[in-house]
């Protein structure tokens, strides 16, 4: 069985993952449908947002210590490193953490048994 298989036999990190990213795959689908190749586009990130970032780590580790954690935290810290990275290797790194969080959140989402949007309901695409 694959690693990413949904099968009986997989827990911890790749419990449900293969829906989560059959469902992001779908998304870049429906998101390249509707833009097409946004090659094109600044990064706009850089050392301009590193106090955001710093503000963001210590929002996140004083959540932490008080014992009131959440999604929102976590992935709020990742993207705002991304944001203060102008390093193209390190931006990319950071924003595969993003993208791993990102995942995470999704199949705790799953687990607690939230089915997933129809395709109908879903919101505005984002580029």
């Amino acid at each position: 069985m694959s690693p990413l298989s949904s099968g009986p036999s997989v827990s911890g990190a790749h419990a449900g993952l293969e829906r989560v990213l059959a469902d992001i795959a779908a998304e870049r689908e429906a998101q390249h449908a509707v833009h097409g190749v946004q090659q094109h586009l600044p990064d706009g990130t850089g050392p301009r947002w590193a106090g955001l970032a710093d503000s963001a780590r210590r929002e996140c580790d004083r959540a932490a210590a008080a014992g009131r954690l959440t999604w929102r935290h976590i992935l709020f810290e990742e993207v705002a490193e991304a944001l203060a990275e102008s390093d193209p290797i390190r931006l990319r790194r950071e924003l595969v953490q993003v993208a791993a969080v990102g995942a995470q959140w999704l199949q705790a989402i799953d687990n607690r048994g939230v089915p997933a949007a129809a395709e109908g309901n879903r919101r505005g695409r984002h580029r």
